[in-house]
């Protein structure tokens, strides 16, 4: 059993979220709220988010799966406005997820949950961490992509640097010790990720204020940030881009 309201804007934040990876999700629902894993087709980046019942403006659930079309949730976002409150309910006869946005009701079909798997997500030994407004990366992210297709981001004992290189422009952002919300390194460290992959998810940070990054030397880079007003929580993991030689 599972019947919810929850807000537009949440609804759209989570689909922001999820949908710049995968098409298809598997939600695992209790009283508790919601979580969900995914992985990119590529096995570049993965997505793990949990959502908190609070950020609902109800929730009645028992325990269960429920596989989402992400594209047909986008379309019932389209028909929802600013403020507005989504409906939506399990109807476990014909396993349809009926969905309702003021006086408009659409049930879709869910998606076989059975050949999705919940990825583990990996214990790394990532010996950086930074935290910085969301804003600031956003922006340095957005300068890059005229420039090059990759970045490389190093986390210091002075700061944080992000830079771009093309093969006639470049372009950094460098932020000192003092204009970072936190920054915790012994050492240098330095790794070179896919700008695309970085931009969509940068994207998909929505109303968060500030993002934490932990980093290793050519490790894959742990992205963490808070959404629905704190209630949920959301790890990105993106694998490094090797150098050539």
């Amino acid at each position: 059993m599972f019947e919810a309201k929850i807000k537009a804007d949440t609804l759209r934040e989570i689909i922001g979220v999820v949908s710049t990876l995968v098409e298809e999700i598997k939600l695992n629902i209790d009283t508790d709220g919601l979580s969900l894993r995914a992985v990119d087709p590529a096995h570049v980046a993965m997505v793990d988010l949990t959502l908190k019942a609070g950020a609902f403006e109800s929730l009645k659930a028992d325990k269960c799966e429920l596989g989402v079309d992400i594209d047909k949730l986008k379309e019932v976002l389209k028909l929802a406005k600013v403020g507005d409150i989504i409906s939506m309910k399990h109807d476990e006869d014909k396993n349809r997820l009926v969905v309702t946005v003021e006086n408009i009701t659409r049930r879709m079909s869910l998606v076989d949950t059975t050949g999705m798997s919940d990825p583990k997500v990996p214990n790394l030994n990532l010996s950086a961490k930074v935290k910085l407004k969301a804003s600031e990366l956003g922006q340095g992210i957005r300068a890059s992509e005229s420039v090059s297709d990759h970045i490389a981001i190093q986390v210091s004992p002075e700061g944080f640097e992000l830079k771009s290189e093309g093969d006639t422009d470049s372009v950094e952002l460098k932020l000192s010790k003092d204009m970072l919300e936190e920054l915790e390194t012994k050492e240098v460290v330095k790794s070179l990720y896919s700008l695309e992959y970085f931009s969509n998810l940068i994207r998909s940070v929505g109303s968060a204020e500030f993002v934490s990054m932990f980093l290793g030397n050519n490790y894959p880079i742990r992205i963490e940030f808070d959404i629905a007003g704190n209630e949920g929580h959301v790890i990105y993991l993106l694998a490094p881009r090797l150098e050539n030689g």
